[in-house]
């Protein structure tokens, strides 16, 4: 079984947000990078997992971005993938790396091609279904299982009050949600071997990108904490009435 897994580089969570050039760019400066969770613990997993149990077939990262992001992608390699792609292109809108993500993977044979359901940057979820549509392949969001037999992915997703569950011939586009699989740490034999693993880089193709972004803004800052005493419920409730405001 050969299986795509798409890859993002995004900030760490406890990052400091800023943004440069009148809000139109982020600021990367001093800001640490790592791999989009969804993408790390529940798709990668889940595919070598596959893979292991099929007892054979390979596992391919791809990532849309710069030289910038190959220790990134090394770590995908250290946890077990047999090789990564970097389309060598600045990632800016999702069609866009839907795109690439597509242009490469339409003639490679690939059986499944997972995703995170959504990255942690701007999280958009559309990438998964988007590379589907190019490729003309069926697609399942928000997948919480996957088992694949026979040339058939049995798929399980949770909706409000239960679980639904999809059959899908192979190959499809699937996006990974929580409970596919459970983090993996990289093990200092797999960090050794990921240093010697392929990394292709491959050139963009030509797209035309139909969106992009005009300014970032930064939520308001907090107010402060107003504190009420016990016996004063008639102050609260007038503060409600007047101050609270609903998100």
């Amino acid at each position: 079984m050969k299986i795509l897994v798409l890859l993002s580089q995004v900030p760490d969570t406890t990052a400091r947000i800023a943004f440069t050039n009148g809000n139109t760019q982020f600021d990367a400066n001093g800001v640490t990078f790592i791999v989009n969770p969804y993408d790390e613990w529940y798709a990668l997993v889940r595919a070598l997992e596959l893979k292991e149990a099929a007892g054979a077939g390979s596992v391919t990262t791809i990532t849309v971005g710069g030289a910038d992001t190959e220790a990134t992608i090394r770590k995908g390699l250290a946890i077990g993938a047999d090789e990564a792609v970097r389309v060598d292109a600045q990632p800016s809108e999702a069609l866009q790396v839907a795109e690439q993500v597509a242009a490469y993977a339409k003639d490679k044979g690939f059986d499944l091609i997972l995703a995170g359901k959504e990255t942690i940057d701007h999280n958009g979820g559309q990438v998964g279904g988007m590379v589907a549509e190019l490729l003309d392949l069926p697609y399942v969001a928000l997948a919480s299982k996957l088992d694949v037999a026979a040339g058939k992915a049995t798929i399980e997703c949770d909706v409000p009050g239960g679980v639904e569950v999809v059959e899908a011939p192979l190959p499809l586009v699937l996006s990974a949600a929580k409970g596919m699989a459970e983090q993996r740490i990289p093990n200092m034999r797999g960090i050794m071997a990921a240093r010697t693993k392929p990394l292709t880089v491959v050139p963009a193709a030509s797209t035309d990108n139909v969106a992009g972004t005009t300014a970032f803004e930064l939520p308001p800052a907090k107010g402060a904490v107003k504190m009420i005493p016990a016996d004063e419920a008639g102050k609260l409730i007038e503060l409600l009435h007047t101050e609270a405001k609903v998100i």
